[in-house]
């Protein structure tokens, strides 16, 4: 039906008005009243297959985040080791001696290391690209990007609750017209067996 196509997607004009989250994530229609989107059986499973497919839409965007999250949580603790090592050598850089430290070349080997004080240093941008910066801008660039990661784990984790209650929503709206279709059914056989009751009488 037009109204549940409208919901869905873009209307006839191509132009989607449907309301969002501040992320564009739509919100699942509520249905109050399943008259308001099928009016005859015939509109039942069209409907129920919008329905299924909005649905699979949200849990599709739900893997995605769950999978970014995952992500975020892995990378924003190295921003902060990183940002924290930073700090330390700001801290350090007017010294003399240098500081005695060890490395992790992998997971299991570690190497050690004299480092003398540094008015600069360099940083792992990925895609194998590395870049030297002032110690002020690492800084600068680092506390930059661990509350993007911190912002954009927030909105994630915000997005993930909405998700999940769209696709109980619309799993609730699956369920009422799923109901609907068989309360018609059972209408419609009580009056066929009605009219057969009255034929039988009327013939008797």
């Amino acid at each position: 039906m037009e109204r549940v196509r409208v919901l869905t997607g873009a209307g006839r004009s191509g132009k989607d008005d449907t309301p969002t989250n501040p992320r564009g994530i739509p919100y699942a229609p509520f249905v109050d009243k399943v008259e308001d989107y099928v009016s005859t059986r015939e509109d039942v499973e069209p409907t129920l297959r919008k329905f299924q497919e909005m649905i699979s839409k949200y849990q599709f965007m739900e893997l995605n985040l769950q999978r970014r999250m995952t992500g975020l949580r892995e990378k924003i603790p190295d921003i902060q080791k990183t940002l924290d090592t930073v700090q330390f050598l700001k801290l350090r850089k007017d010294e003399t001696d240098p500081i005695e430290t060890t490395f992790e070349l992998n997971d299991t080997l570690y190497a050690r290391a004299n480092i003398p004080p540094t008015e600069e240093v360099y940083i792992w941008l990925g895609a194998n690209v590395m870049l030297s910066y002032p110690i002020d801008e690492a800084e600068t660039l680092l506390t930059s990007k661990l509350t993007a990661a911190k912002t954009s784990l927030s909105n994630c984790e915000e997005d993930l609750d909405f998700l999940r209650e769209q696709i109980t929503t619309m799993e609730v709206a699956l369920a009422r017209v799923y109901n609907w279709e068989v309360a018609q059914k059972r209408k419609e056989k009580l009056e066929e067996e009605a009219e057969k009751k009255n034929l039988k009488d009327t013939s008797a």
